[in-house]
């Protein structure tokens, strides 16, 4: 079943110059690039993204850390793309996360770890309306 998925360069992933490598990675899997844009966020932005997050007491730090510095918003398309993303991502401690992932190859850390994947079809489907609100479905 063709799906489609936000996925979240985070800023540490910008940062540290491993945009090209992560995107290669998905389109090496046979994903397809449908939209991306390279934006810094506030934190509004960034509550609305992590609504489900905003009460727990270690969001604050994430929140700090998601408007540290400019990321890059993809939407991929492809045959079951959450399920196949979230497995290429890895576990999200980087610590844990097998050899092979993105996490796994280049992140030591559960909050700077590269990269985020909506985790559901109903996740995708607001992610993707929210950051890319003018992209037909």
């Amino acid at each position: 079943m063709t799906q489609r998925t936000l996925v979240l360069l985070k800023p540490d992933a910008v940062r540290r110059g491993l945009t090209g490598a992560i995107l290669s990675r998905f389109e090496a899997k046979g994903l397809t690039l449908v939209a991306m844009q390279l934006r810094s966020i506030d934190a509004a932005m960034a509550d609305a993204h992590y609504a489900e997050h905003v009460e727990q007491p270690w969001y604050p730090p994430l929140r700090e850390f998601a408007v540290s510095g400019p990321l890059v918003a993809v939407v991929l398309e492809g045959d079951e793309a959450i399920g196949v993303v979230r497995a290429l991502n890895g576990a999200t401690d980087g610590r844990a996360a097998a050899p092979g992932t993105i996490r796994g190859d280049l992140s030591l850390s559960n909050r700077e770890n590269l990269v985020h994947a909506s985790d559901s079809e109903e996740s995708a489907a607001r992610e993707i309306a929210l950051w890319f609100p003018d992209l037909p479905a």
